[in-house]
């Protein structure tokens, strides 16, 4: 009996960053919360049990950091892409979803949070 998708997700990955569209956002930096799911056409730990057939969480956490650490974007939703491509690249998914969120955005109302999502598949 095969499988369908396997869906590989972290939720919540929090890391201090230094991106936004102003300076004093660049300039003192802010949590963002990072949100990654990846859909596996083919995994083989469902059978093997074994973490050389699917996803090192570890490493997955590793990648966003790295991509969100690295340098500044102004806009949330290019973090989320270069994240997106990154996981695609290293990762044999069928497709990535990014969730990147800013609790408690520097905003004159009070918001609990402003957050993009992007979805990137191997076809586009």
């Amino acid at each position: 009996m095969g499988i369908g998708t396997v869906r590989v997700e972290l939720v919540g990955i929090s890391v201090r960053t230094h991106h936004g569209v102003t300076e004093a956002e660049r300039e003192v930096g802010q949590r963002l919360e990072v949100g990654v799911a990846l859909d596996l056409a083919a995994c083989e730990a469902t059978a093997s049990d074994e973490l050389e057939g699917t996803v090192d969480y570890a490493e997955l956490c590793d990648l966003v950091v790295a991509a969100a650490t690295e340098r500044s974007y102004r806009t949330l939703e290019r973090l989320a892409q270069v994240i997106a491509e990154r996981l695609l690249a290293r990762f044999d998914a069928e497709r990535v979803v990014i969730r990147a969120a800013k609790p408690d955005p520097p905003l004159e109302q009070a918001v609990g949070e402003a957050a993009v999502e992007i979805s990137l598949g191997r076809d586009g």
